[in-house]
Formats: structure tokens, C-alpha cells, sequence
């Protein structure tokens, strides 16, 4: 719907995280187009045991993580759509198996209300091969495709992101974005999300 499509090579992916070089990922491409599936949807699977026992996983977890510990999945399928925003209390690298677009905004943009105009969103054509950081402040969500095959993404974050929660007493208006663990989600009206999620996206439903 006329989204203008960047690089995450311009000056203006900056904002909101950058790419990163050094890591051999070529065995991680390879078992990502051996190992898992792309559906009709989008599926995400946030550990997946033989992604983990890559040597580029293990260099990530001990060098860009600092050697925190880490879980490497994967983000797969057909989508167009931004549906929805989540942002994390730390960076998460993806790597880019497919050409994809990622549709991108910035946290400190969320009204006092956490309500948020699709309109400020930005989006960013990642190919094929490319491993980038995305900083703890961007808001962003499921990739886009490029093509009519889909998409396919290596997602990295600290581990026990986007698991279950366990029961909380909310203490403030954030804590009802909290919908996994370490993950804040803001929904769209038209998104499909399940019931529960707090839909405070504002605008239109993005599409490439």
C-alpha cells in the first residue's frame, strides 16, 4: 500500500539496529533450508536443538551475547502484513535465510497510553545471507516476503524469551502488554491475534 521498501545497508536502519559481519553462516542457511518448513501461515518456533549446535549459534551466544545464554529458532512462512508489535528488554538477531522485509518502529514512540500509529513505521528489505542485530527499543514483528515462496528467518534471543508465562500481579499500564515471557506485544484490530492480546496499533494494518 505504497510502503517504501529501504536497506537495511542505509543510513536509516541505523535507528533501529544494525548489520553484522565476521560470522560464517553457511551451515546455518544450509540446515534452515534442510530442517524446517515454510506453511501457508507463519509459524515460529523460539528453540529448535539442532539450530542451537551450530558453531555460528555458539559464536553468537559467546561473543554477541556476551556469553549469556541464548535460543536459536526460527520465524517461517507467507506473510504480508505487520499484524502486530513486540519489542524485547534486549537486542535479537535474525539472519536472513530468504530475502524478507522487516517492518520496523521505535519504543520510545508509544504513547503514554501504549497505543501506536502504524504511520511512523518503517520497512527494510534484509537478503538472503544477512545477519542483523535488532535493538531492545525497536518495536517490530513477523517478517514479510519478498516472493511468492515465503520466507524464512533465524531468530536468536536470551533464552526463555516468548515462553510461557508464569501468573503475575500487574503493577503498572505496561505489564498489560506483557504476553510471554520478555516479550511486550502490541496488537492490531485486523491481526487475528488470540484473545487476551492488547490491541493498541493505531492506523493501518501495514502491508508490502
Amino acid at each position: 500500500m505504497g510502503l517504501e521498501i529501504k536497506s537495511v545497508y542505509s543510513p536509516e536502519f541505523g535507528t533501529y539496529g544494525r548489520v553484522i559481519d565476521g560470522y560464517d553462516c553457511e551451515e546455518l542457511l544450509q540446515k534452515m533450508k534442510e530442517h524446517t518448513p515454510v506453511p501457508e501461515d507463519v509459524v515460529y518456533v523460539p528453540s529448535d536443538e539442532v539450530l542451537e549446535g551450530i558453531e555460528a549459534v555458539k559464536a553468537v551466544e559467546h561473543n554477541l551475547y556476551g556469553q549469556m545464554p541464548i535460543q536459536a529458532g526460527y520465524c517461517n512462512g507467507h506473510n504480508r502484513k505487520l499484524n502486530a508489535v513486540e519489542y524485547h528488554r534486549d537486542s535479537e538477531i535474525n539472519v536472513a535465510v530468504s530475502d524478507l522485509i522487516l517492518i520496523l518502529g521505535r519504543q520510545q514512540e508509544i504513547g503514554a497510553d501504549y497505543t501506536y500509529d502504524t504511520a511512523r513505521m518503517e520497512a527494510f528489505l534484509a537478503p538472503a545471507g544477512v545477519m542483523v542485530e535488532i535493538y531492545a527499543t525497536t518495536l517490530h514483528y513477523a517478517p514479510c516476503q519478498v516472493n511468492e515462496e515465503g520466507f524464512r528467518c533465524v531468530v536468536i534471543l536470551p533464552r526463555g524469551t516468548n515462553m510461557d508465562l508464569e501468573p503475575f500481579e500487574p503493577k503498572n499500564e505496561e505489564d498489560r502488554l506483557l504476553f510471554a515471557k520478555n516479550k511486550w506485544l502490541i496488537g492490531h484490530a485486523e491481526g487475528g491475534l488470540p484473545e487476551g492480546a492488547f490491541l493498541g496499533l493505531k492506523g493501518e494494518n501495514l502491508t508490502v
